[in-house]
């Protein structure tokens, strides 16, 4: 899988490291050290994927982030010294679609690389942009794989790659409730890098796009102690059944 990435860290010395072990998996890395010449790079090549440092000079990478989300669905790979559990959840919710805090070893972040890349179909990834994924649709809410869209009565609601694959594994079965490690395994394969509280900060995200009110979800539900689900939306009893004449 050969993918184009861009590499945002005002530390030159890391930035060599990381760069150089994404080489070494045969991907192409452009560098930058600021917000700002993030933004011009990712506006100007498109990349399949974004590492991006949270402390950086001009703009930093939650600025960086949040503009990123409002533009494009490009993967995104936080790199930060923060590692408080409020600070997992602002990447997430600005964006993210995975987080890494200081100091990681580098064979980690080019495994992480991976999986994103993998889930996204991005970089060459067999199988990417299939066009033959079955349509989910439950209720109000449709998920189209092939379009990488999500609609709700009609209108689209933009996702995060991340959010979107957690949507698509709990629409693919609704009623069923899948535990955190499910969702995960269903996402990243059997993947120790990647931690539960992700899954609560897509949810958390995705409850603002997809529900009237997010405080009182009646599409995607929390099932306490277990899991969440999507709720299974059943027509009327006489929708299809015999009409008096």
């Amino acid at each position: 899988m050969c993918a184009y990435v861009v590499l945002a860290d005002d530390d030159p010395k890391q930035a060599d490291l990381i760069r150089r072990y994404l080489e070494r998996e045969g991907h192409a890395v452009g560098v930058v050290h600021d917000g700002r010449a993030a933004l011009d790079e990712i506006r100007q090549r498109m990349p399949d994927l974004v590492v991006l440092d949270w402390m950086m000079p001009r703009v930093d990478g939650l600025d960086v982030c949040r503009v990123l989300r409002r533009e494009s669905d490009v993967p995104v790979l936080m790199l930060t010294a923060r590692a408080e559990e409020d600070d997992l959840l602002l990447a997430l919710d600005l964006g993210a679609d995975d987080y890494m805090t200081k100091p990681f070893s580098p064979r980690e972040l080019v495994a992480r690389v991976r999986t994103l890349l993998r889930r996204t179909g991005r970089g060459g990834a067999p199988g990417g942009g299939q066009q033959d994924e079955p349509v989910f649709v439950v209720g109000p809410l449709v998920v189209d794989p092939g379009r990488f869209e999500v609609r709700v009565d009609g209108r689209t609601a933009e996702c995060t790659p991340g959010e979107f694959r957690v949507l698509e594994v709990l629409a693919s079965a609704p009623g069923r409730v899948f535990t955190r490690k499910q969702i995960l395994e269903r996402l990243h394969g059997i993947d120790r890098y990647v931690t539960t509280r992700t899954v609560d900060g897509h949810v958390m995200n995705l409850r603002r796009k997809i529900e009237g009110d997010p405080a009182r979800p009646t599409l995607l539900l929390t099932v306490y102690g277990v899991g969440y689900k999507i709720a299974e939306v059943r027509p009327p009893a006489d929708a299809d059944g015999p009409h008096a004449p």
